[in-house]
Protein backbone atom coordinates (compact mmCIF):
# COMPACT_ATOMS: atom_id res chain seq x y z
CA UNK A 1 0.00 0.00 0.00
CA UNK A 2 1.46 3.59 -0.64
CA UNK A 3 2.06 5.92 1.80
CA UNK A 4 -0.15 8.94 2.00
CA UNK A 5 2.40 11.49 1.72
CA UNK A 6 4.06 9.40 -0.64
CA UNK A 7 4.10 11.02 -4.58
CA UNK A 8 4.13 8.07 -7.59
CA UNK A 9 7.33 7.74 -9.54
CA UNK A 10 7.43 9.60 -12.36
CA UNK A 11 8.76 7.35 -15.32
CA UNK A 12 11.28 8.92 -17.45
CA UNK A 13 10.04 10.36 -20.70
CA UNK A 14 12.13 11.09 -23.78
CA UNK A 15 12.52 14.18 -24.45
CA UNK A 16 11.05 15.66 -28.11
CA UNK A 17 13.08 15.50 -31.30
CA UNK A 18 13.63 19.50 -30.97
CA UNK A 19 15.49 18.84 -26.93
CA UNK A 20 17.36 16.19 -28.65
CA UNK A 21 18.47 18.14 -31.39
CA UNK A 22 19.42 21.10 -29.66
CA UNK A 23 21.40 18.86 -26.84
CA UNK A 24 23.07 17.67 -29.66
CA UNK A 25 23.85 20.99 -31.38
CA UNK A 26 24.92 21.93 -27.57
CA UNK A 27 27.29 19.23 -27.26
CA UNK A 28 28.97 19.30 -30.93
CA UNK A 29 29.65 23.18 -29.82
CA UNK A 30 31.70 21.92 -26.87
CA UNK A 31 33.60 19.98 -29.36
CA UNK A 32 34.99 22.89 -31.14
CA UNK A 33 36.03 24.02 -27.66
CA UNK A 34 38.43 20.60 -27.69
CA UNK A 35 38.83 19.04 -31.19
CA UNK A 36 41.53 21.05 -33.48
CA UNK A 37 40.59 22.82 -36.48
CA UNK A 38 41.59 21.95 -39.71
CA UNK A 39 41.15 22.31 -43.16
CA UNK A 40 41.88 20.43 -46.44
CA UNK A 41 42.60 22.17 -49.62
CA UNK A 42 39.66 22.08 -52.49
CA UNK A 43 39.92 22.55 -56.06
CA UNK A 44 37.49 24.69 -58.11
CA UNK A 45 34.72 22.43 -58.12
CA UNK A 46 34.96 22.62 -54.09
CA UNK A 47 36.04 19.14 -53.52
CA UNK A 48 38.45 17.91 -50.86
CA UNK A 49 42.05 17.10 -52.42
CA UNK A 50 43.35 14.49 -50.18
CA UNK A 51 46.54 14.71 -47.84
CA UNK A 52 46.30 18.63 -47.90
CA UNK A 53 44.92 18.79 -44.38
CA UNK A 54 46.86 21.26 -42.04
CA UNK A 55 45.68 22.92 -38.79
CA UNK A 56 44.29 26.39 -38.45
CA UNK A 57 43.38 28.91 -36.07
CA UNK A 58 40.43 27.17 -33.74
CA UNK A 59 36.88 28.78 -34.36
CA UNK A 60 34.86 27.63 -31.32
CA UNK A 61 31.14 27.93 -31.29
CA UNK A 62 29.14 30.04 -28.52
CA UNK A 63 25.87 30.34 -27.10
CA UNK A 64 25.49 32.75 -30.08
CA UNK A 65 26.53 30.14 -32.63
CA UNK A 66 24.20 27.63 -30.98
CA UNK A 67 21.25 29.63 -31.37
CA UNK A 68 22.46 30.67 -34.71
CA UNK A 69 22.14 27.32 -36.04
CA UNK A 70 19.38 26.50 -36.60
CA UNK A 71 18.61 29.62 -38.46
CA UNK A 72 21.65 28.60 -40.36
CA UNK A 73 20.02 25.36 -41.34
CA UNK A 74 17.13 26.84 -42.87
CA UNK A 75 18.90 29.61 -44.71
CA UNK A 76 22.05 28.61 -45.07
CA UNK A 77 25.75 30.16 -44.97
CA UNK A 78 29.10 30.19 -46.19
CA UNK A 79 29.73 26.64 -45.27
CA UNK A 80 26.52 25.20 -45.30
CA UNK A 81 23.63 24.59 -47.58
CA UNK A 82 20.34 25.67 -45.90
CA UNK A 83 17.21 23.60 -45.54
CA UNK A 84 14.77 25.76 -47.19
CA UNK A 85 14.11 23.72 -50.18
CA UNK A 86 13.08 21.09 -48.03
CA UNK A 87 11.46 22.31 -45.43
CA UNK A 88 9.05 23.76 -48.34
CA UNK A 89 8.49 21.06 -49.71
CA UNK A 90 7.32 19.52 -46.44
CA UNK A 91 5.02 23.04 -46.17
CA UNK A 92 3.47 22.64 -49.48
CA UNK A 93 2.85 18.88 -49.50
CA UNK A 94 1.02 19.53 -46.31
CA UNK A 95 -1.15 22.06 -48.31
CA UNK A 96 -1.55 19.52 -50.96
CA UNK A 97 -3.09 16.56 -48.23
CA UNK A 98 -4.82 19.51 -47.03
CA UNK A 99 -6.52 19.85 -49.89
CA UNK A 100 -7.12 16.17 -50.21
CA UNK A 101 -8.45 15.21 -47.19
CA UNK A 102 -10.72 18.29 -47.93
CA UNK A 103 -12.55 16.24 -50.36
CA UNK A 104 -12.45 12.97 -48.13
CA UNK A 105 -11.25 11.21 -50.99
CA UNK A 106 -8.71 9.34 -49.40
CA UNK A 107 -11.26 8.34 -46.44
CA UNK A 108 -13.14 6.99 -48.31
CA UNK A 109 -10.58 5.61 -50.56
CA UNK A 110 -8.53 4.24 -47.02
CA UNK A 111 -12.10 2.20 -46.48
CA UNK A 112 -12.24 0.45 -49.90
CA UNK A 113 -8.53 -0.37 -49.50
CA UNK A 114 -9.10 -1.71 -45.64
CA UNK A 115 -12.14 -3.77 -47.40
CA UNK A 116 -10.41 -5.25 -50.30
CA UNK A 117 -7.47 -6.57 -48.05
CA UNK A 118 -9.58 -7.82 -45.40
CA UNK A 119 -8.22 -11.08 -44.33
CA UNK A 120 -4.76 -10.58 -46.36
CA UNK A 121 -3.66 -7.23 -45.19
CA UNK A 122 0.12 -8.46 -44.73
CA UNK A 123 -0.03 -8.36 -48.55
CA UNK A 124 0.40 -4.69 -48.31
CA UNK A 125 3.57 -5.38 -46.73
CA UNK A 126 6.27 -6.48 -48.94
CA UNK A 127 4.17 -4.93 -51.87
CA UNK A 128 5.04 -1.38 -50.12
CA UNK A 129 8.39 -2.00 -48.81
CA UNK A 130 9.74 -2.57 -52.62
CA UNK A 131 7.78 0.13 -53.97
CA UNK A 132 9.66 2.66 -51.19
CA UNK A 133 13.13 0.75 -51.70
CA UNK A 134 13.00 1.16 -55.40
CA UNK A 135 12.44 4.74 -54.72
CA UNK A 136 15.52 5.04 -52.27
CA UNK A 137 17.83 3.19 -54.30
CA UNK A 138 16.93 4.81 -57.31
CA UNK A 139 16.75 8.43 -56.39
CA UNK A 140 17.54 8.48 -52.61
CA UNK A 141 13.72 8.86 -52.01
CA UNK A 142 14.41 10.56 -48.44
CA UNK A 143 12.55 14.06 -47.10
CA UNK A 144 9.60 12.77 -50.58
CA UNK A 145 8.54 9.86 -48.16
CA UNK A 146 6.83 12.73 -45.84
CA UNK A 147 3.75 12.75 -47.27
CA UNK A 148 3.16 9.00 -47.52
CA UNK A 149 2.86 8.80 -43.40
CA UNK A 150 -0.36 10.20 -42.35
CA UNK A 151 -1.60 8.10 -45.40
CA UNK A 152 -0.31 5.00 -44.44
CA UNK A 153 -0.63 5.18 -40.80
CA UNK A 154 -4.75 5.16 -40.86
CA UNK A 155 -4.38 2.20 -43.34
CA UNK A 156 -2.39 -0.14 -41.06
CA UNK A 157 -4.13 0.91 -37.65
CA UNK A 158 -7.61 0.10 -39.47
CA UNK A 159 -6.72 -3.18 -40.48
CA UNK A 160 -5.77 -3.93 -37.37
CA UNK A 161 -1.76 -3.02 -37.03
CA UNK A 162 -0.47 -0.03 -35.80
CA UNK A 163 1.29 3.14 -36.52
CA UNK A 164 4.70 1.82 -36.33
CA UNK A 165 3.94 -0.62 -38.74
CA UNK A 166 3.39 2.19 -41.37
CA UNK A 167 6.26 4.27 -39.88
CA UNK A 168 8.17 0.67 -40.70
CA UNK A 169 7.09 0.39 -44.13
CA UNK A 170 7.90 3.14 -45.49
CA UNK A 171 11.19 4.51 -43.15
CA UNK A 172 12.91 0.90 -43.84
CA UNK A 173 11.96 0.32 -46.94
CA UNK A 174 12.87 3.53 -48.39
CA UNK A 175 16.47 3.38 -46.79
CA UNK A 176 17.37 -0.06 -46.92
CA UNK A 177 16.96 0.91 -51.07
CA UNK A 178 19.23 4.11 -49.97
CA UNK A 179 21.58 1.41 -48.33
CA UNK A 180 21.93 -0.21 -50.93
CA UNK A 181 21.47 2.95 -53.96
CA UNK A 182 22.02 1.62 -57.30
CA UNK A 183 21.55 4.93 -59.26
CA UNK A 184 20.96 7.21 -56.24
CA UNK A 185 22.17 10.63 -57.96
CA UNK A 186 22.66 12.10 -54.24
CA UNK A 187 24.55 8.73 -53.22
CA UNK A 188 25.85 7.12 -56.15
CA UNK A 189 25.88 9.85 -58.43
CA UNK A 190 27.80 12.03 -56.26
CA UNK A 191 30.31 9.86 -55.09
CA UNK A 192 31.13 8.17 -58.55
CA UNK A 193 31.47 11.78 -60.00
CA UNK A 194 33.94 12.53 -56.73
CA UNK A 195 36.24 9.21 -58.11
CA UNK A 196 35.85 9.82 -61.80
CA UNK A 197 34.11 6.31 -61.94
CA UNK A 198 31.08 5.40 -64.12
CA UNK A 199 27.74 5.27 -62.06
CA UNK A 200 27.07 1.79 -63.75
CA UNK A 201 30.26 0.44 -61.85
CA UNK A 202 29.34 -1.53 -58.82
CA UNK A 203 25.63 -1.88 -60.09
CA UNK A 204 24.88 -5.58 -60.06
CA UNK A 205 26.60 -6.25 -56.80
CA UNK A 206 25.04 -3.25 -55.18
CA UNK A 207 21.38 -4.38 -56.91
CA UNK A 208 22.65 -8.21 -54.94
CA UNK A 209 22.77 -6.37 -51.66
CA UNK A 210 19.46 -4.77 -51.99
CA UNK A 211 17.49 -7.68 -52.20
CA UNK A 212 19.32 -9.43 -49.43
CA UNK A 213 18.68 -6.41 -47.58
CA UNK A 214 15.23 -5.85 -48.45
CA UNK A 215 14.59 -9.52 -47.55
CA UNK A 216 15.68 -9.10 -44.31
CA UNK A 217 14.01 -6.48 -43.65
CA UNK A 218 11.03 -7.34 -44.90
CA UNK A 219 10.81 -10.72 -42.99
CA UNK A 220 11.15 -8.54 -39.99
CA UNK A 221 8.20 -5.84 -40.48
CA UNK A 222 6.20 -9.16 -41.39
CA UNK A 223 7.01 -11.00 -38.30
CA UNK A 224 6.24 -7.48 -36.39
CA UNK A 225 3.06 -7.49 -38.18
CA UNK A 226 1.86 -11.19 -37.53
CA UNK A 227 2.40 -10.69 -33.85
CA UNK A 228 0.04 -7.95 -33.57
CA UNK A 229 -2.46 -9.63 -36.02
CA UNK A 230 -2.27 -12.36 -33.52
CA UNK A 231 -2.21 -10.20 -30.21
CA UNK A 232 -2.66 -6.51 -30.23
CA UNK A 233 -1.06 -6.18 -27.41
CA UNK A 234 2.13 -7.35 -28.73
CA UNK A 235 2.06 -4.09 -30.67
CA UNK A 236 5.32 -1.90 -29.21
CA UNK A 237 3.05 1.21 -28.76
CA UNK A 238 -0.29 -0.88 -27.74
CA UNK A 239 -0.86 1.59 -24.71
CA UNK A 240 -1.54 4.41 -27.40
CA UNK A 241 -3.82 2.45 -29.32
CA UNK A 242 -7.03 4.02 -28.38
CA UNK A 243 -5.56 7.55 -28.96
CA UNK A 244 -4.24 6.67 -32.23
CA UNK A 245 -7.75 5.22 -33.15
CA UNK A 246 -9.37 8.76 -32.29
CA UNK A 247 -5.96 10.57 -33.70
CA UNK A 248 -6.05 9.29 -37.22
CA UNK A 249 -10.24 8.92 -37.38
CA UNK A 250 -9.60 5.14 -37.60
CA UNK A 251 -12.99 3.25 -37.62
CA UNK A 252 -14.78 -0.53 -37.66
CA UNK A 253 -17.55 0.71 -39.79
CA UNK A 254 -17.59 -2.15 -42.46
CA UNK A 255 -20.48 0.01 -44.60
CA UNK A 256 -19.42 0.87 -47.92
CA UNK A 257 -19.91 4.63 -48.16
CA UNK A 258 -19.42 5.14 -51.86
CA UNK A 259 -17.48 7.45 -53.54
CA UNK A 260 -18.43 10.17 -55.90
CA UNK A 261 -17.29 10.88 -59.85
CA UNK A 262 -15.26 13.95 -58.37
CA UNK A 263 -13.78 11.81 -55.58
CA UNK A 264 -12.60 9.08 -57.84
CA UNK A 265 -11.50 12.16 -59.90
CA UNK A 266 -9.40 13.22 -56.84
CA UNK A 267 -7.28 9.90 -56.12
CA UNK A 268 -6.31 9.73 -59.35
CA UNK A 269 -4.93 13.06 -59.44
CA UNK A 270 -3.36 12.14 -56.60
CA UNK A 271 -1.81 8.90 -57.65
CA UNK A 272 -0.56 10.31 -60.65
CA UNK A 273 1.13 13.50 -59.11
CA UNK A 274 3.01 10.66 -57.28
CA UNK A 275 4.19 8.72 -60.18
CA UNK A 276 4.99 12.44 -62.19
CA UNK A 277 7.09 13.24 -59.28
CA UNK A 278 8.78 9.65 -59.53
CA UNK A 279 9.83 10.02 -62.92
CA UNK A 280 11.18 13.67 -62.68
CA UNK A 281 13.32 12.76 -60.01
CA UNK A 282 14.99 9.71 -61.72
CA UNK A 283 18.18 11.11 -63.61
CA UNK A 284 17.82 8.89 -67.00
CA UNK A 285 20.26 10.60 -68.70
CA UNK A 286 22.14 9.91 -66.19
CA UNK A 287 21.60 5.65 -65.76
CA UNK A 288 22.03 5.56 -69.86
CA UNK A 289 23.55 8.23 -72.27
CA UNK A 290 20.72 7.66 -74.82
CA UNK A 291 17.71 7.74 -72.54
CA UNK A 292 17.62 11.82 -73.44
CA UNK A 293 13.71 11.70 -74.44
CA UNK A 294 12.45 14.07 -71.87
CA UNK A 295 14.92 16.51 -72.76
CA UNK A 296 13.74 16.61 -75.93
CA UNK A 297 10.44 16.64 -75.85
CA UNK A 298 10.73 19.17 -73.31
CA UNK A 299 13.02 21.45 -76.04
CA UNK A 300 11.00 20.80 -79.06
CA UNK A 301 7.52 22.03 -76.76
CA UNK A 302 9.30 25.00 -75.68
CA UNK A 303 10.14 25.66 -79.23
CA UNK A 304 6.94 25.94 -80.68
CA UNK A 305 6.11 29.41 -81.02
CA UNK A 306 3.19 31.02 -78.70
CA UNK A 307 2.49 27.58 -76.97
CA UNK A 308 6.13 27.37 -75.82
CA UNK A 309 6.05 30.61 -73.82
CA UNK A 310 2.33 29.54 -72.64
CA UNK A 311 3.80 26.33 -71.38
CA UNK A 312 7.43 28.21 -70.05
CA UNK A 313 10.23 28.65 -71.58
CA UNK A 314 12.56 27.95 -68.12
CA UNK A 315 10.47 24.40 -68.06
CA UNK A 316 12.76 21.69 -66.25
CA UNK A 317 12.81 18.16 -68.11
CA UNK A 318 11.36 15.29 -66.77
CA UNK A 319 14.65 13.61 -65.03
CA UNK A 320 16.53 16.78 -63.79
CA UNK A 321 13.77 17.59 -60.98
CA UNK A 322 14.92 18.79 -57.87
CA UNK A 323 13.14 20.48 -54.71
CA UNK A 324 11.80 23.37 -56.28
CA UNK A 325 10.19 21.04 -59.66
CA UNK A 326 8.70 18.97 -57.45
CA UNK A 327 7.43 21.85 -54.81
CA UNK A 328 5.48 23.52 -58.02
CA UNK A 329 4.33 20.05 -59.23
CA UNK A 330 2.14 19.83 -55.69
CA UNK A 331 1.48 23.62 -55.50
CA UNK A 332 -0.35 22.61 -58.93
CA UNK A 333 -1.33 19.61 -58.45
CA UNK A 334 -3.38 21.50 -55.54
CA UNK A 335 -4.65 23.93 -57.78
CA UNK A 336 -6.16 21.16 -60.20
CA UNK A 337 -7.68 19.75 -57.50
CA UNK A 338 -9.41 22.31 -56.71
CA UNK A 339 -11.14 22.78 -59.84
CA UNK A 340 -11.43 19.09 -60.55
CA UNK A 341 -13.82 19.13 -56.87
CA UNK A 342 -15.17 22.19 -57.69
CA UNK A 343 -14.02 23.36 -54.50
CA UNK A 344 -14.40 26.99 -53.29
CA UNK A 345 -11.42 29.66 -53.44
CA UNK A 346 -12.04 30.03 -49.97
CA UNK A 347 -12.52 26.69 -49.17
CA UNK A 348 -9.13 26.07 -50.92
CA UNK A 349 -7.03 28.05 -49.23
CA UNK A 350 -8.37 27.23 -45.97
CA UNK A 351 -7.29 23.51 -45.90
CA UNK A 352 -4.29 24.40 -47.22
CA UNK A 353 -3.16 26.31 -45.07
CA UNK A 354 -4.54 23.99 -42.12
CA UNK A 355 -2.30 21.43 -44.36
CA UNK A 356 0.80 23.64 -43.83
CA UNK A 357 0.37 24.05 -39.96
CA UNK A 358 -0.26 20.35 -39.79
CA UNK A 359 3.48 19.73 -40.92
CA UNK A 360 5.00 23.38 -39.54
CA UNK A 361 6.87 21.43 -37.04
CA UNK A 362 8.16 18.61 -39.25
CA UNK A 363 9.69 21.55 -41.44
CA UNK A 364 11.60 23.08 -38.59
CA UNK A 365 12.73 19.75 -37.47
CA UNK A 366 14.88 19.50 -40.79
CA UNK A 367 16.21 22.80 -40.14
CA UNK A 368 17.35 22.40 -36.34
CA UNK A 369 18.21 18.84 -37.64
CA UNK A 370 20.77 20.50 -40.83
CA UNK A 371 21.68 22.94 -37.64
CA UNK A 372 24.06 20.13 -36.43
CA UNK A 373 26.30 20.58 -39.53
CA UNK A 374 26.31 24.17 -39.72
CA UNK A 375 28.31 23.96 -35.78
CA UNK A 376 30.86 21.32 -37.29
CA UNK A 377 31.66 23.16 -40.31
CA UNK A 378 31.40 27.08 -38.77
CA UNK A 379 33.93 25.31 -36.06
CA UNK A 380 36.20 23.89 -38.25
CA UNK A 381 36.13 20.73 -36.99
CA UNK A 382 34.44 18.58 -39.97
CA UNK A 383 37.69 17.92 -41.66
CA UNK A 384 39.74 17.04 -38.75
CA UNK A 385 37.28 14.47 -38.11
CA UNK A 386 38.39 13.25 -41.74
CA UNK A 387 41.63 13.54 -41.68
CA UNK A 388 41.49 11.23 -38.36
CA UNK A 389 39.47 8.73 -40.16
CA UNK A 390 42.14 8.96 -43.35
CA UNK A 391 45.03 8.74 -40.85
CA UNK A 392 43.72 5.45 -39.41
CA UNK A 393 42.68 3.62 -42.64
CA UNK A 394 46.08 3.03 -44.06
CA UNK A 395 47.63 -0.14 -44.46
CA UNK A 396 45.15 -2.57 -43.79
CA UNK A 397 44.14 -5.45 -46.52
CA UNK A 398 41.18 -5.48 -48.64
CA UNK A 399 38.34 -7.35 -46.34
CA UNK A 400 39.35 -5.28 -42.86
CA UNK A 401 40.08 -2.15 -44.92
CA UNK A 402 36.88 -2.27 -46.21
CA UNK A 403 34.91 -3.13 -43.13
CA UNK A 404 36.52 -0.42 -41.20
CA UNK A 405 35.79 2.07 -43.93
CA UNK A 406 31.92 1.16 -43.25
CA UNK A 407 32.14 1.53 -39.33
CA UNK A 408 33.96 4.96 -40.19
CA UNK A 409 31.06 5.96 -42.18
CA UNK A 410 28.62 5.64 -39.64
CA UNK A 411 29.88 8.12 -37.20
CA UNK A 412 30.18 10.14 -40.03
CA UNK A 413 26.79 9.94 -41.34
CA UNK A 414 25.71 10.81 -38.34
CA UNK A 415 27.89 13.95 -38.00
CA UNK A 416 27.18 14.88 -41.43
CA UNK A 417 23.42 13.67 -42.28
CA UNK A 418 23.71 14.93 -46.23
CA UNK A 419 24.23 11.87 -48.27
CA UNK A 420 25.84 13.86 -51.66
CA UNK A 421 27.56 16.11 -48.75
CA UNK A 422 29.25 13.38 -46.85
CA UNK A 423 30.34 11.92 -50.98
CA UNK A 424 31.62 14.64 -51.58
CA UNK A 425 33.45 15.84 -48.43
CA UNK A 426 35.35 12.10 -47.89
CA UNK A 427 35.42 10.06 -51.57
CA UNK A 428 38.36 12.48 -52.98
CA UNK A 429 40.06 11.00 -49.64
CA UNK A 430 38.89 7.48 -49.07
CA UNK A 431 38.54 6.46 -52.61
CA UNK A 432 42.09 6.95 -53.28
CA UNK A 433 43.30 4.99 -49.83
CA UNK A 434 41.08 2.32 -51.16
CA UNK A 435 43.45 2.09 -53.87
CA UNK A 436 46.17 1.60 -51.95
CA UNK A 437 44.99 -1.57 -50.12
CA UNK A 438 43.65 -3.34 -53.33
CA UNK A 439 40.12 -2.34 -53.09
CA UNK A 440 37.76 -1.14 -56.02
CA UNK A 441 36.26 2.48 -55.88
CA UNK A 442 33.03 1.07 -56.52
CA UNK A 443 33.22 -1.16 -53.45
CA UNK A 444 34.41 1.91 -51.49
CA UNK A 445 30.72 3.71 -52.47
CA UNK A 446 29.04 0.85 -51.44
CA UNK A 447 30.45 0.93 -48.26
CA UNK A 448 30.07 4.38 -47.85
CA UNK A 449 25.91 4.04 -48.84
CA UNK A 450 25.41 1.31 -46.38
CA UNK A 451 26.77 3.23 -43.50
CA UNK A 452 24.64 6.19 -44.73
CA UNK A 453 21.34 4.00 -45.51
CA UNK A 454 22.22 2.13 -41.75
CA UNK A 455 22.47 5.31 -40.16
CA UNK A 456 19.73 6.91 -41.85
CA UNK A 457 17.26 4.93 -40.15
CA UNK A 458 17.98 5.76 -36.65
CA UNK A 459 19.69 9.21 -36.44
CA UNK A 460 17.94 11.89 -34.70
CA UNK A 461 20.01 14.49 -37.00
CA UNK A 462 17.70 13.65 -39.59
CA UNK A 463 14.66 15.22 -39.95
CA UNK A 464 13.37 12.15 -41.83
CA UNK A 465 13.27 9.99 -39.34
CA UNK A 466 12.12 12.62 -36.55
CA UNK A 467 9.49 14.17 -38.94
CA UNK A 468 8.26 10.40 -39.31
CA UNK A 469 7.77 9.68 -35.67
CA UNK A 470 6.55 13.49 -35.38
CA UNK A 471 3.63 12.33 -37.42
CA UNK A 472 2.71 8.78 -36.13
CA UNK A 473 3.50 10.18 -32.55
CA UNK A 474 6.25 7.85 -31.26
CA UNK A 475 9.07 8.73 -29.48
CA UNK A 476 12.71 8.16 -30.34
CA UNK A 477 13.41 6.05 -27.72
CA UNK A 478 10.37 3.28 -28.64
CA UNK A 479 11.97 3.29 -32.61
CA UNK A 480 14.98 2.70 -31.34
CA UNK A 481 14.42 -0.35 -29.10
CA UNK A 482 11.98 -1.62 -31.76
CA UNK A 483 14.88 -1.71 -35.02
CA UNK A 484 17.67 -2.39 -32.53
CA UNK A 485 18.08 -6.24 -33.65
CA UNK A 486 17.55 -4.81 -37.41
CA UNK A 487 20.15 -3.11 -37.26
CA UNK A 488 21.92 -5.57 -35.99
CA UNK A 489 20.99 -8.03 -38.77
CA UNK A 490 21.85 -5.58 -41.38
CA UNK A 491 24.71 -4.68 -39.87
CA UNK A 492 26.29 -8.11 -39.86
CA UNK A 493 24.52 -8.50 -43.32
CA UNK A 494 26.34 -5.48 -45.10
CA UNK A 495 30.00 -6.63 -43.11
CA UNK A 496 29.81 -9.97 -44.35
CA UNK A 497 29.13 -8.59 -47.89
CA UNK A 498 31.57 -5.87 -48.59
CA UNK A 499 34.29 -8.20 -47.15
CA UNK A 500 33.17 -10.75 -49.67
CA UNK A 501 32.67 -8.31 -52.73
CA UNK A 502 36.32 -6.84 -51.13
CA UNK A 503 38.33 -9.94 -52.00
CA UNK A 504 36.66 -11.25 -55.73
Amino acid sequence: MQAPNSQPKKRFKMPSAFTILFIIIALVAVLTWIIPAGQYATDKAGNIIAHTYKSVSSNPQGIWDIFMAPVYGMVGNDHTEGAISISLFILVIGGFLGVVNKTKALDDGIGAVVRKYKGKEKMLIPILMILFALGGSTYGMAEETIAFYPLLIPVMIGVGFDSLTAVAIILVGSQIGCLASTVNPFATGVASQTMNLSMGEGLLPRLLLLVIALAVGIWYVYRYASKIEKDPSKSAIYEQRQEDLDRFAVTDNEESAGMTGRQKGVLWLFGGTFILMIVGLIPWSTINDKWTFFESATKWLTGIPVLGNLFGSDAVPLGDWYFSEITMLFLLMAVVIMFVYKMKETEFINAFMGGMAEFLSVAIIVAVARGIQVVMNDGLITDTVLHWGEMGLKGLSESVFIIITYIFYIPMSFLIPSTSGLASATMGIIGPMGKFAGVDGSVVITAYQAASGWVNLITPTSGVVMGALAIAHIGIGTWWKWIAKLMIYLFITSCIFLGVLAIL
